[in-house]
């Protein structure tokens, strides 16, 4: 095949002297970026997010609506202000052999809530007044506010108690009670599990270049691979016979993210032309491929908080054009605007893309690349005017207190656009006071609508996930929000056992 030349001749380019991987016994997943913190107290990136979750248990987990559901404990609601929870037995053990208790649970949710310790996802539990310990098995969360969706906050991957009292590095030598745990760093951008079930060693690789991390799965220098490769080199690989590729829809809401504090981008005027200066149909069915659905807010029709009712942004050029003349803008004064991004070339591509769009309404974007830890620390301390990123594996509608509202500003939450609406900020707090669930999704509602009106983000699409997996694995599942679950169940197939 042609296009299997040209791979072959970049691979003997690009990867001269690679060798094969020392231990085939391990399964190698190449992933696009390293993760930046494994200590869940304080991992905001999805690399690390979707990690901790193989590393930790968690109290709840979530059902295909978003629904909390038991996760290493059941609940019961004692009052409106009191939740009573009960660590399934067996209880869990952490890697080191001791049994997790209500005691570590207790010190992971304390230390996030101290606010000196500077934890980013505080602001989500902040309506935790106490903290009570009843016996091994029982832990009692007393509010400051009723909440009916609270049992969903308790996300938090639970660490073990006499460890954060020693101020242990978990970033360095995570230790939790998950499906994983963790051996060692081998090198630079390389981490190495091993499943608790069966001893089945995965390791993950950084190889940030898509091009390259194609090349390393023909190569057989890694097994698996998921998402972060641009729709060509899909295509590519869904030519090739020793690769198997599955692919399913995803939930994760991708957006443009705006400074508010800026005068250019924190005018409406100009945020409604930059939402209808872009042909997002256009670049689904031509740069994706089909490969993502529009969006119009973080969470899908399909979730149980998510609006399929909202009027779409339309790609309208005119629209556009008299909007920035409202605001004082044309061809005798174009708009300049700067847009950060990451170094990935795709990522890069579909900045160039959006860049050509907005020039065509008068608005000049000046692009900026950056490595990926570089690029996510500009957005999260402010320095941008516009910037693209997903929101990935959001499940509660929580996260409009984290991102939106108007004392959620970093470390403490994630309202990186300085983004403040009065009604806004009433309607989280009317809805999380609000016992009734179908009355509870109708605020919620009404704050995606303003939300869809202010534009601090301009929604964007759901991107499909898919994954790429060499001949010698098997039972590798895809998850809608694109988390590494299906790790827990890879194996390696039969006929590469017996040749072991």
């Amino acid at each position: 095949m042609f296009a299997r030349l040209l791979l072959s001749l970049g691979l003997i380019l690009s990867l001269s002297g690679c060798e094969q991987p020392a231990d085939p016994d391990r399964i190698r997943f190449g992933i696009a970026s390293a993760p930046l913190n494994l200590d869940p107290r304080f991992a905001t990136d999805a690399t690390s997010e979707r990690i901790n979750r193989l590393l930790y248990q968690r109290l709840i987990d979530f059902d295909a609506r978003g629904m909390p559901m038991p996760g290493i404990a059941s609940w019961q609601q004692l009052s409106p202000y009191h939740y009573r929870f009960t660590l399934l037995s067996p209880r869990p053990r952490f890697s080191d052999g001791a049994t997790l208790s209500a005691a570590d649970v207790a010190a992971t949710y304390r230390f996030v809530l101290d606010l000196e310790n500077g934890s980013p996802h505080r602001s989500a539990l902040a309506l935790i007044e106490q903290i009570a310990v009843v016996d091994q098995e029982t832990i009692d969360f007393h509010l400051a506010r009723a909440d009916a969706l609270f049992p969903a906050y308790l996300v938090l991957g639970i660490l073990p108690e006499r460890l954060i009292q020693s101020a242990h590095d978990f970033h360095q030598q995570p230790l939790g009670s998950g499906p994983f745990q963790f051996l060692s760093y081998p090198g630079p951008g390389q981490l190495l599990l091993e499943r608790r079930s069966d001893g089945q060693r995965i390791e993950l690789v950084e190889v940030k270049n898509p091009t390259v991390r194609l090349l390393k799965l023909l190569r057989g220098e890694i097994d698996l691979l998921q998402n972060d490769l641009s729709p060509e080199l899909l295509g590519l690989l869904r030519e090739e016979r020793e690769v198997r590729v599955d692919a399913r829809p995803g939930s994760n809401f991708s957006y443009i993210g705006l400074n508010l504090a800026d005068p250019l981008t924190g005018n409406p005027l100009i945020r409604q032309a930059l939402a209808h200066g872009i042909d997002r149909a256009a670049i689904i069915q031509h740069l994706f491929r089909g490969d993502a659905r529009p969006a119009e807010t973080i969470f899908p029709p399909e979730h149980w908080a998510g609006t399929a009712e909202l009027p779409p942004y339309v790609y309208d050029p005119e629209r556009a054009r008299a909007l920035l003349r409202e605001a004082g803008f044309g061809p005798d004064r174009p708009l300049r605007l700067s847009y950060k991004t990451s170094s990935d070339p795709f990522r890069l591509r579909l900045a160039v893309i959006l860049q050509s769009q907005l020039r065509h309404i008068g608005v000049e974007i000046e692009i900026h690349s950056y490595d990926w830890g570089t690029f996510f620390g500009d957005i999260k301390a402010g320095r941008f005017q516009l910037y693209s990123l997903s929101w990935v594996g959001v499940r509660t509608p929580d996260i409009f207190r984290y991102i939106f509202a108007s004392d959620s500003l970093p470390p403490g939450g994630a309202n990186r656009g300085r983004y403040a609406s009065p009604e806004v900020d009433r309607l989280i707090d009317q809805a999380e006071g609000t016992e009734n669930l179908q009355q509870r999704a109708l605020r919620y509602r009404q704050i995606e609508q303003i939300l869809h009106q202010d534009l601090p983000y301009i929604p964007l699409w759901y991107e499909h996930q898919y994954s790429a997996s060499a001949e010698r694995l098997e039972g590798y599942r895809l998850m809608a929000d694109g988390n590494y679950d299906g790790l827990q169940n890879v194996v390696l197939n039969q006929e590469q056992r017996e040749r072991q």
